[in-house]
């Protein structure tokens, strides 16, 4: 049939070589496994071996104390159990900000301190890491000088690994070749302390204009992806950072400002199908104070966390044990409004039923991704997605 040289598909496959190799090496699309729904950043001199079941009890300590969320009883116990349990999923203990500049002999305390405390700590979260300085001239050598302290400490006790789902997080991140010069050193730590090629990853915090719009008008955060050479695991919106950066006025810096808006829509478009992962960032309204505090910044965090959700940033970042309540109802209570709806359009496109809506493959593959991501971070069970194991979820 046609009349097309029969030649030509050699000729094509030919021609496109080159781009079907960069598609599939820059786009590998998601990496699979478990996403932890937020970080939880804690100041070094605060990290201890107990933190973890301390947070833990503080939250259920607030959720009893203040007044009820707006959730409904089977909500509830399924969040305080999750307290109970596994209250933070990801923690970077923080040399940063939250840290701050301190003598160089007590930050190299600190990152001794710490590495021993992560090696007897009561309870690991399932992905743990540090936030060292940025790569800026005036804090690069701090920077390294503590991550790798960290690490001589860590492997001083005969290990032979890092603690699973291990991350650096660089903050402050301006141009592309800081990125490249921190993968750099990812490379030459791997050497010196025998950790697996590849195996030193490290997350980018957008917090300035730079990073998302280059002086020649080109998308910098794609860049730094390309610039990290397969180390960089996440992108992580610094909400207040950037905010001052564009010169917004401390009273209306938040998630939801357009400026913020814009930054992150960004980062989703640099992001999609290359394997690195989105997390919005913090809201520094905490709820501490009286009952009436408290439920106005429970209130606040709770429709931030939902409105991230929404718009396709399934992390965030967590910076008191008060708004761990709020993290987690917000997010249970998103994945459980959509499941039976995600569960019924999926059943109908695998068995080709017209149902009114037509859903494409692309779709499909994220009502699954939708179910899975649920499942993973203990919003929904079996029960609540029927024959949609997590293995089918998976391959779906």
């Amino acid at each position: 049939m046609g009349r097309l040289d029969a030649d030509l598909d050699d000729e094509l496959d030919a021609r496109l070589a080159a781009v079907d190799l960069h598609l599939r090496h820059r786009y590998p699309g998601d990496p699979g496994g478990r996403q932890p729904v937020h970080t939880v950043y804690v100041p070094a001199d605060r990290w201890h071996a107990g933190l973890l079941p301390a947070w833990g009890a503080a939250a259920l300590d607030a959720l009893k104390a203040a007044p009820a969320l707006p959730y409904d009883e089977a909500l509830h116990a399924r969040v305080t159990a999750k307290l109970a349990r596994e209250p933070i999923e990801d923690l970077r203990i923080d040399f940063e900000d939250g840290y701050g500049i301190r003598a160089d002999d007590e930050e190299d305390a600190a990152a001794e301190a710490a590495a021993k405390a992560l090696s007897v700590a009561e309870a690991v979260p399932p992905f743990v890491g540090v936030r060292v300085k940025s790569m800026e001239s005036h804090t690069r050598r701090r920077s390294l000088r503590t991550l790798d302290g960290f690490l001589d400490v860590w492997f001083s006790e005969d290990r032979v690994r890092l603690p699973d789902n291990f991350v650096v997080t660089l903050p402050k991140v301006s141009d592309p070749a800081q990125v490249a010069a921190f993968a750099m050193v990812c490379g030459r730590l791997e050497v010196a302390y025998g950790i697996p090629a590849g195996g030193l990853r490290f997350e980018i915090q957008i917090e300035t204009p730079p990073a998302i719009l280059a002086t020649d008008g080109t998308a910098t955060v794609a860049r730094m992806i390309t610039a990290a050479d397969g180390r960089c695991t996440g992108l992580h919106y610094g909400t207040y950072d950037y905010s001052a950066a564009a010169g917004i006025g401390a009273a209306y810096q938040s998630m939801d400002h357009p400026a913020a808006d814009h930054a992150k829509a960004v980062m989703q478009v640099a992001a999609a199908g290359t394997g690195v992962r989105l997390s919005d960032g913090s809201t520094n309204i905490l709820p501490v104070g009286t009952d009436a505090q408290v439920a106005a910044a429970w209130a606040l965090h709770a429709r931030l966390v939902r409105r991230s959700l929404e718009r396709g940033f399934y992390q965030g970042w967590d910076l008191h044990a008060a708004q761990l309540p709020t993290r987690y109802a917000a997010t249970y209570a998103f994945f459980r409004d959509g499941a039976a709806a995600a569960h019924d359009r999926l059943a109908a496109y695998l068995d080709r039923r017209d149902t009114g809506i037509l859903d494409e493959p692309a779709t499909a593959r994220a009502l699954a991704g939708f179910l899975l991501r649920g499942l993973r971070c203990g919003a929904l069970d079996a029960a609540d997605v029927g024959d949609f194991t997590e293995d089918r979820l998976t391959r779906l």
